[in-house]
């Protein structure tokens, strides 16, 4: 009989649409800017995709609401609820709590959802309390950088269900005062163990090579007709410093026609600035693949519905990650991402990668 400890955090990822970059200590703020709790949403697809694929002798065991039990039997558990938040408000001392009552209970395997932050909460309460759990991470957060998380809630509940054996992998967190401020900050914060399977994503790589040629190729061919949405990153940076932006490194800006219409934009600005041809620039993250989902919430579906794509990266890139990946939490617009891409690797050449 497996027994799996559910943690959620409600409002990891509420920052990414409305352009915080993060939800640490920013909950009101995001609030205030119309955010809406996406982690609920993604729960319930990893538990309905593990429930599918379990027995009856599968235990689940979870924190009460809003940190998992209502998820828990929407997909139809009956979970054991081994806890409850101090408030409606939840921290990371409810999330530091419901681990440890999770290993008192013995439980195989600790699956949760939030971000990086909420991945280092449960790997330094593991380290504290001495304990050495395999931990599984549904992606909900604003940055999902760590070595410690599935490709996708569906692909979360399927390794939670199958899986065998378990390797060590890193949990890192970036700054999120720095990378509001434009810089990127990681620190590797703890190693823990986590199932091996295919689709676990691996670890953010910074580097990506060289993108001068690329960046004058793309230069030299915008249409002024065109709105184009620059995604957050360093390739896509090269490319607004040869068109003149001084642009937002880790944010998303809104361009046509000589004139920044928006600068370190939430969705909903994007969405007020879009013309009748639309295209969103975006590179991949390096080591990783993903070229939605990861770091770029504020080009939510919305947007994609209205937007072509055009994706660029170094060869270097490409040849680390192989394949390109996409988690927009819309599992139809993930779909129609999915095949082969032309991705812009120079001034004038394109190599084809296939989206999975």
């Amino acid at each position: 009989m497996r027994r799996i400890g559910f943690c959620l955090n409600p409002i990891a990822g509420m920052g990414g649409r409305v352009g915080l970059k993060g939800t640490d200590g920013r909950v009101k703020a995001a609030r205030e800017r119309g955010a809406e709790p996406r982690a609920p949403d993604r729960a319930r697809e990893a538990l309905t995709a593990l429930r599918e694929r379990t027995s009856e002798g599968t235990d689940l065991l979870t924190y009460g609401d809003p940190m998992g039990a209502t998820e828990a039997r929407e997909a139809g558990f009956d979970p054991v609820v081994v806890g409850e938040p101090g408030s409606s408000e939840t921290t990371a001392e409810d999330t530091r709590a419901a681990i440890e009552e999770h290993v008192s209970g013995e439980v195989d395997l600790l699956l949760f959802v939030g971000g990086d932050g909420t991945a280092v909460d449960i790997a330094e309460t593991l380290d504290a309390i001495g304990a050495d759990v395999p931990i599984l991470g549904v992606p909900a957060g604003v940055k999902v950088y760590s070595a410690v998380f599935a490709v996708s809630p569906a692909a979360a509940g399927r390794i939670a269900a199958t899986f065998d054996g378990t390797e060590k992998r890193e949990v890192s967190d970036l700054d999120e005062e720095a990378y509001r401020a434009g810089r990127v900050e990681s620190e590797l914060r703890g190693v823990v163990r986590v199932p091996v399977a295919e689709d676990l994503q691996s670890s953010k790589q910074l580097a990506g090579g060289t993108v001068e040629t690329l960046a004058a190729g793309f230069a030299s061919e915008v249409d002024p007709t065109t709105t184009y949405v620059f995604a957050p990153g360093g390739t896509v940076g090269d490319i607004e410093e040869a068109l003149g932006i001084d642009g937002s490194a880790l944010g998303v800006d809104v361009w046509r026609d000589g004139e920044v219409l928006a600068l370190d934009a939430a969705e909903s600005e994007i969405l007020s600035q879009l013309g009748e041809r639309n295209v969103v620039v975006v590179s991949p993250i390096g080591g990783q693949g993903f070229v939605f989902g990861r770091g770029n919430d504020q080009i939510s579906p919305a947007v994609l519905r209205r937007s072509d794509v055009e994706i660029v990266a170094s060869r270097r890139k490409l040849d680390d990650i192989g394949v390109l990946r996409v988690d927009t939490g819309d599992p139809a617009i993930d779909d129609d991402l999915r095949g082969w891409h032309r991705v812009r690797v120079g001034r004038f050449e394109h190599h084809l990668v296939q989206l999975v």
